[in-house]
């Protein structure tokens, strides 16, 4: 008895579900049961898991005819991704939708749009039901999901992060960025999508645990050797550079004790 990892779109979460005792392997695609419905995934891992009380059951693998209805609801969501481009467009609503994709048993029809601000797509969401018989759910996500489906590489010349293995975005700010004394650039810290880089946030913590004991760049100091305005920091030798106030450049660095206790100044 096992648990695997299901995921509904190649570069979409990976959910962990019960394998209910099918003896599944990688690359198997299974029909599994969800909150919205009956869902045709692949399984991409097998782990170990002893607690298996809250998952859901793998209800069976799948079959040719299962196979068949899964690339009949595939060939659907490109006219309902037409639809409700049109129908938007009517109403004036300022959205790009993103996709549309069918529940396995066609229960539900889910779009995904993005838009610079709120929508009020109640309108749309009647006519969208009308039109496809089904219930009708419209999701607004960001543009990072965007870049998520779409893929590519990132400056460092890997494989987006995003479309490799994050499956969750996590808070990435501008102060993360002065944090690890980046030049606020919009072309160096900015991702594909044009948000920040997801890998701001890496190794922010460390550049935080390392900073400790130092002085902020720019920040004017007073010691009983010197007094000046703090002009380079180098966090990894513990050591920074200040300019006195006859415009002489002294380098301090810190012993064993400041680094354990803070800095002294």
């Amino acid at each position: 008895m096992a648990v695997v990892g299901v995921k509904f779109t190649d570069n979409g979460k990976k959910y962990l579900f019960d394998d209910n005792n099918l003896n599944l392997k990688e690359n198997i695609t299974v029909i599994v049961e969800t909150d919205k419905g009956l869902q045709f995934g692949k399984v991409v891992s097998v782990e170990e898991n002893s607690n298996r009380d809250d998952l859901k059951k793998i209800i069976r693998k799948s079959n040719k005819r299962d196979y068949l209805q899964h690339l009949n609801n595939l060939k659907d969501t490109k006219y309902a991704i037409e639809k409700c481009r049109e129908l938007a467009l009517k109403e004036g609503l300022k959205m790009t939708i993103l996709d549309a994709t069918y529940t396995f048993d066609r229960s539900q029809l889910i779009f995904r749009f993005i838009a610079d601000e709120r929508i009020d797509f109640r309108q749309l969401a009647k006519e969208l039901g009308a039109t496809f018989k089904t219930r009708i759910e419209l999701r607004q996500v960001g543009i990072r999901d965007k870049a998520k489906e779409v893929g590519g590489f990132g400056p460092c010349g890997r494989k987006m992060c995003c479309c490799s293995f994050l499956n969750e975005f996590d808070s990435v700010s501008i102060n993360m960025a002065k944090n690890q004394n980046l030049a606020l650039n919009p072309q160096k810290i900015n991702g594909t999508c044009g948000r920040l880089l997801c890998c701001l946030k890496y190794e922010d913590e460390n550049y935080t645990e390392y900073k400790k004991g130092l002085s902020e760049l720019g920040k004017r100091i007073k010691t009983k050797d010197v007094e000046g305005r703090v002009v380079a920091v180098d966090i990894f030798e513990k050591s920074y550079k200040v300019l006195t106030d006859d415009n002489g450049i002294i380098e301090i660095k810190l012993n064993k004790e400041e680094e354990n206790n803070g800095s002294k100044e």
